[in-house]
């Protein structure tokens, strides 16, 4: 797994179905940590996701503990605490990069605990926070792109097609 993204005790189900979406996308691994405030069988998660939801690595865990016993780093843990800057490290294949719960983040003892890969992402001060699928997206792409978008699909291709039909419209 080229990343995995960790959202600890996440409250929305539609920011984690969007987080689901940019994994599958990405090819990152999705670790879920209990208690969720949602089911992950909601249509809202699902909905979220589309049709991407079969494509992805997911894992769930019955807490913190249990999920520091059952993976080995390195981590890097975002939050509005921190500081230094989400692109002020080097990501590693593999990094484990831990988002809190949206209405409280990360334990600030977890933070204190880590203050050297502790993260954040740049904004204006009188902002509380940014959406938290937004903030995942942006961390993610930031780390594979210093893994030079390994396996991952970096050009398209464009079609000259007349106008109408570029736009979906047919005669009729």
């Amino acid at each position: 797994m080229s990343l995995n993204i960790v959202l600890l005790e996440p409250e929305i189900p539609q920011n984690t179905g969007n987080i689901a979406r940019t994994c599958a996308a990405t090819g990152a691994a999705l670790h879920l940590i209990e208690p969720l405030g949602f089911s992950i069988d909601e249509k809202a998660v699902k909905r979220a996701g589309l049709d991407y939801w079969s494509k992805l690595s997911l894992f769930v865990y019955a807490g913190l503990d249990d999920f520091f016993e059952q993976n080995h780093g390195p981590y890097y843990y975002l939050s509005t605490k921190a500081r230094r800057t989400y692109d002020q490290v080097e990501y590693p294949p593999g990094a484990y990069i831990l988002f809190g719960k949206e209405s409280r983040g990360l334990p600030e003892n977890l933070l204190v605990r880590n203050e050297e890969t502790s993260l954040r992402i740049p904004m204006k001060p009188d902002i509380r926070s940014l959406n938290l699928s937004n903030a995942v997206a942006i961390v993610t792409y930031e780390a594979l792109k210093q893994q030079g978008f390994k396996g991952m699909e970096t050009a398209g291709e464009l079609h000259d097609l007349p106008w109408d039909e570029a736009l979906g419209k047919s005669e009729e």
